[in-house]
């Protein structure tokens, strides 16, 4: 299993409206992919912003290339990310999982 992590960071106020529009676009869209795995969906407050890492999980590599392109190590992002104030890596990490507990 594979684990493609991104991150993003926004003013605090735009958190939670940002929130449910990552839920109705990146986690809504790749859980209609096959492969998909799953989602985590981490937030923490900085200073005067929040820092936003969304963490899915694909069967593998091949997988995510039908979700994000050729070039899966560029972040996905969408039309009305801006109106969020975001600031976005524009780049994505991928970790092979190797253990996975939950209690």
């Amino acid at each position: 299993m594979i684990a493609r992590e991104w991150k993003a960071r926004l003013p605090l106020a735009e958190k939670d409206g940002f929130l449910n529009y990552l839920d109705e676009t990146g986690v809504k869209e790749t859980s209609s992919t096959p492969g998909f795995r799953g989602a985590q969906v981490l937030v923490r407050d900085l200073d005067s912003k929040a820092e936003v890492t969304l963490i899915t999980y694909w069967s593998n590599l091949e997988v995510i290339k039908a979700f994000s392109g050729k070039n899966i190590s560029k972040a996905k992002l969408y039309p009305e990310d801006e109106k969020y104030k975001l600031e976005p890596d524009t780049f994505v990490n991928h970790y092979e999982v190797v253990e996975n507990v939950w209690s």
